[in-house]
């Protein structure tokens, strides 16, 4: 049986790519697109969507940890980094920029399927179970949310959001009229312990709001309690 999944294999080495398509072609794997540079793997996600990227850390026209970066900005696609870099550091610093997992080189390639397959099945399992919260549409009188199509309009526009900034809207929405200190609000969207990280949420929730139009001094959508913590109040109603 054919496995539909869309996979991107960036890699400067020829030989890598081939083996890694021919190994995944044998596996079943059909939908599969090669790059060998940061520019070509750029053009290829911007024609299309992929349901998992293979990313070498070291390319000719720039270093993987950046391009996961800039890949986090707008899409949470799993990205399993397969380097030659093997130390401590290099696979922490990995993880760290939004990869999913990492191996090094050399590899068996039948291991690279099998974590392939691993992280497409989380991914699955996750789209499965939050897929009915996902569907669910917010509308309010000056912004509508659809969270399952990263879509966000104000006042009738359609206004550009990352990634992040999506989660954290999301967190707002499904949880009104509650306060939640920083922290609490890291671990829930960012998945991770807050450890001095709460510059970051106040941060995106700045870009937050400007974008929803409520960047005055007296914000009324997202409310800052000086000394306690963050609550969204939907703005139903007068809002001015």
């Amino acid at each position: 049986m054919t496995d539909d999944a869309k996979i991107l294999i960036v890699d400067d080495e020829v030989g890598i790519l081939n083996l890694l398509e021919i190994t995944l072609r044998k596996e079943h794997f059909s939908h599969i697109t090669t790059a060998s540079t940061k520019a070509n793997a750029l053009q290829a996600l911007d024609e299309q969507d992929f349901d998992i990227i293979l990313l070498d850390v070291m390319l000719p026209d720039g270093e993987g940890f950046a391009l996961c970066s800039e890949i986090r900005v707008h899409a949470t696609t799993p990205i399993l980094f397969i380097s030659a870099r093997s130390s401590d550091f290099d696979k922490l610093t990995g993880l760290s920029v939004g990869g999913d997992d990492y191996i090094t080189k050399p590899f068996n390639p039948l291991e690279v399927v099998a974590r392939i397959r691993a992280i497409l099945r989380r991914q699955r399992m996750y789209e499965g179970q939050n897929s009915q919260e996902k569907s669910k549409t917010f509308m309010y009188d000056t912004f509508t949310f659809l969270p399952e199509k990263a879509l966000l309009t104000v006042q009738g526009s359609k206004v550009k959001v990352t990634a992040k900034e999506l989660k954290l809207l999301q967190f707002f929405c499904e949880h009104p009229n509650l306060v939640f200190t920083a922290s609490e609000i890291y671990e829930s969207v960012w998945g991770e312990e807050a450890l001095g990280e709460e510059k970051t949420v106040t941060i995106h929730i700045a870009k937050l709001r400007k974008k929803l139009g409520d960047h005055t001094r007296e914000s009324k959508i997202i409310v800052n309690l000086r000394g306690i913590g963050y609550k969204f109040i939907p703005p139903i109603g007068d809002t001015s």
